[in-house]
This record gives structure tokens, sequence and C-alpha cells, in this order.
């Protein structure tokens, strides 16, 4: 069946690195676009990372220039390095496959910025 399986995240103090990762099974990962999205307590779920299949990747202006997202097909995984974090980017992370009309949601993991 089709799973998202999300790893990393946890504490991390103001200023601090996170990696973020989301392997991917029972599909043909290679062929979806890959998203990394949040949700704060309280607040909407905003997407913060896209990378297409051809690789071409987009953020919005919130964390652009401090998350980078990457993919390995090869693994059917895709990344989230997260830098210069702080407390506003505490949240529950979630990746997302989609293609078309057929979307996949990961687990989600909890990142907690604070010192």
């Amino acid at each position: 069946q089709v799973q998202l399986v999300q790893s990393g995240g946890g504490l991390v103090q103001p200023g601090g690195s996170l990696r973020l990762a989301c392997a991917g099974s029972g599909f043909t990962f290679s062929d979806y676009e890959m998203s990394w999205h949040r949700q704060a307590p309280g607040k909407d779920r905003e997407r913060v990372a896209t990378i297409t299949t051809l690789g071409r990747s987009e953020y919005p202006d919130s964390v652009k220039g401090r998350f980078t997202i990457s993919r390995d097909n090869a693994k059917n995984t895709v990344y989230l390095q997260l830098n210069s974090l702080t407390p506003e980017d505490t949240a529950v992370y979630y990746c997302m496959a989609r293609r078309i009309r057929v979307v996949y949601w990961g687990q989600g993991t909890q990142v907690t910025v604070s010192s």
C-alpha cells in the first residue's frame, strides 16, 4: 500500500538546524511533485516548500533562504533542511506527494524551536 514515512524533527534551540526526511513506497515516487507543509496550533496548514518532478523548488517568503527541499528519486525520499530556526517555525510538519488529483500525506512530525 502507499506510505509516506517521515523521520527527523524534534526540539532545537533558536538559530539551530534540523533535517526532515520522508520516504515513499507503493507508488512511482519520481512521477510525483513533493512538498512540505506545516501546521502550528490554531493556524491553517501552510506549504513551506515544493519540488517538482524536474527538481525545481519553490518557497514562500517566510522560509526562503532558510529552508531547502531536495529529493533523491533513487531512494524514494524527499528531504527538508531547516536552518536558522525561530520559535515561529514550531509546528507539525507534513510531507505530501501529488500527481494531478492524487494526493498522499505523511504522518507528520513535530518540530519545536525553543530555548
